[in-house]
């Protein structure tokens, strides 16, 4: 065996030469394996310049230096690319998912909370963004709850002071335009914090932000949604 079983670490030979090499390699592999961060599971071109210990899960259809390497761990090292095949129950945080991720044997599961042994599984998300205030007296944000999900709840900050007549404004959805919140702040840093009393929602459900005594004008505002989601067990 010339790797460990676990993280694909060189082991030395007897009578090796340079053995510094081969252990500083080792190193260099746990120090990207260990606490193991992602900057991304969706991206598929690696990218043209990268620090050494900075990794990627690669994800199908990735190119040139990753092309053949799907579901591996790409680990920038000596201005190259070192694979390392990820087991089912590694953890990983996803920094561009903002969120942790376990393996379930076959891929990554971002934000997963259990997962069975047939691949059914629930994960608890939140999605963040942005959502520019427009004239009027409401805004339907793009951020939505997803299909088929039990909704937790809704939180937001107000990033640029909203302007206009409105003397405040809600957070909800299109069957309760104050579900989230009422009575909210047009400040800068003013917020928004809306636990529910969990609901499924069987279609998309997108955010709803109405002006309270007046209308919107400008401003912008960060939200995020909050919910939980059921994975089917895998085809057999």
């Amino acid at each position: 065996m010339t790797d460990t079983q676990n993280l694909s670490l060189p082991l030395l030979s007897p009578s090796q030469a340079q053995k510094h090499v081969t252990v500083n390699e080792a190193l260099a592999r746990l120090d990207g394996m260990v606490q193991l961060r992602l900057t991304s599971l969706d991206q598929t071109t690696p990218p043209a310049a990268v620090e050494d210990g900075t990794c990627y899960g690669v994800p199908a259809g990735a190119v040139n230096e990753w092309a053949g390497q799907e579901g591996m761990v790409a680990l920038a090292q000596n201005g190259g690319w070192v694979f390392v095949a990820p087991a089912a129950g590694w953890r990983a945080w996803v920094l561009d998912a903002g969120g942790a991720a376990v393996h379930d044997g076959a891929d990554w599961r971002v934000q997963a909370v259990t997962v069975t042994p047939g691949g059914a599984g629930l994960a608890v998300r939140s999605v963040e963004a942005d959502v520019e205030i427009a004239a009027g007296a409401s805004v339907t944000a793009a951020l939505e709850f997803p299909a088929r999900t039990l909704v937790l709840g809704a939180t937001g900050r107000v990033i640029e002071a909203i302007t206009g007549t409105a003397t405040g404004w809600s957070l909800g959805d299109g069957a309760d335009a104050a579900r989230f919140g009422s009575g909210l702040g047009l400040a800068l840093n003013s917020w928004v914090s809306g636990p529910a009393a969990p609901f499924p929602v069987w279609a998309p459900t997108p955010l709803l932000l109405s002006a309270e005594g007046g209308d919107f004008a400008t401003g912008r505002v960060r939200l995020a949604v909050h919910f939980a989601a059921l994975a089917l067990p895998v085809p057999v």
